[in-house]
């Protein structure tokens, strides 16, 4: 029933204005996810919350290579983004050109003190790992290729002769004094070089695809090698909020020629998966609550992606009820309820992720189903 708006017109809102608006709407959104309850249980313990950086990049029109120039010939920005393992949603974003390196976008300082980070290579140092020292920061992160810590101590692993004070990992491996036979490896190494080096664990977990190293500052008492690898593994969440903003928030899909439109499409695309991540977490607590440890959850948890096509194709249900004039909570229920059914995890039960798994929302694999009650039986002869 409005007028119809031409094309120019619809054009020219995307305007700095628009982008206030979007941002202020985001800021909103993540201040309503950073208030819900932290899920920390198990080994995620002993930290005010798990962090995890990454960038995912956007590749955009040619006409934006002098604005959001990309590594080659062509024009993309990346999203840097700072993700809570404990809510399981955003806490900051920041835009730069995708030219731009990772590590200047993390800032270790005293705010972040009693927290802990997962961080990929791309943010690696012998600094930030000082830095996490000095401001009581727990960390783990991948060993780099040309890092060569020099062990001060093994505790676990095998070895074929005793390992002296100040050799070299990496030599150890070249002569087979230490072993790779699928034990953990488990010692304090020391990192860098004189007033630039730093004490720490060296962690290897043997995987399918052979060992992964890990350096961590974790204590060896609440925290074993396997359990290491774990936490690292959570890791994975960010990966998948990328997905999450590209798959269901259609953040690769930018068209835009406008710098400004181009931030205010990115920006809605983060407010899209905010709001869908704060469901995704209510649920979980409501999953969790009343029940003990070790205890099955009852039912399955949302799968982001699902449950931001739910919600589009209730967009229109959403925006009535939030014109009425006296909120009804049934009707928010209603939803809610149609949201679970569209929107939960077809894979709960089978594929866990290692998150799920560590915050107890798991069950055993359902029975297999009657092949005859499918219609997959036998045809009569």
């Amino acid at each position: 029933g409005a007028p119809h708006v031409v094309r120019g017109a619809f054009y020219a809102w995307f305007a700095p204005p628009l982008e206030s608006l979007v941002a202020d709407l985001l800021s909103r959104a993540i201040a309503a996810g950073q208030a819900q309850p932290k899920l920390l249980p198990g080994i995620l313990r002993g930290v005010k919350d798990w962090r995890i950086f990454d960038s995912t990049t956007v590749k955009l029109p040619n006409e934006l290579k002098d604005v959001f120039p990309g590594t080659g010939d062509y024009a993309a920005i990346k999203v840097h983004k700072e993700f809570s393992v404990g809510t399981g949603n955003l806490v900051a974003y920041q835009f730069s050109p995708a030219r731009d390196h990772d590590s200047p976008f993390l800032t270790v300082d005293e705010s972040r003190r009693g927290t802990g980070l997962l961080m990929d290579l791309g943010y690696a140092s012998v600094s930030r790992m000082a830095e996490c020292e000095a401001y009581d920061v727990r960390y783990v992160i991948r060993l780099k290729d040309n890092w060569k810590p020099k062990v001060d101590r093994l505790v676990r692993g095998t070895i074929t002769r005793e390992v002296s004070v100040g050799e070299e990992f990496q030599v150890l491996l070249e002569q087979d004094v230490l072993q790779l036979d699928g034990h953990v490896v488990d010692a304090d190494v020391t990192v860098g070089r004189g007033a630039h080096s730093v004490r720490c664990r060296l962690i290897g977990i043997p995987t399918p695809k052979g060992y992964c190293f890990f350096l961590t500052n974790l204590a060896r008492k609440t925290h074993g090698p396997k359990q290491v690898g774990d936490i690292y593994r959570v890791r994975w969440e960010i990966e998948i909020d990328n997905k999450v903003d590209k798959a269901g928030a259609r953040m690769d899909e930018i068209k835009a020629r406008k710098d400004v439109s181009v931030r205010i499409l990115l920006l809605a695309s983060l407010l899209n998966t905010t709001i869908a991540r704060t469901i995704v977490q209510s649920e979980k607590l409501a999953n969790r609550k009343g029940r003990s440890a070790g205890e099955p959850a009852t039912r399955p948890p949302l799968h982001p992606i699902l449950l931001m096509r739910a919600l589009a194709t209730a967009h229109g249900t959403v925006t009535q009820y939030l014109l009425e004039d006296a909120e009804r909570p049934s009707n928010w229920g209603k939803l809610m309820g149609r949201l679970r059914l569209l929107g939960h995890d077809p894979n709960w039960r089978r594929r866990p992720s290692v998150l799920d798994a560590i915050q107890g929302l798991t069950a055993p694999p359902g029975r297999k189903r009657n092949a005859k009650a499918d219609g997959g039986g036998a045809l009569p002869s």
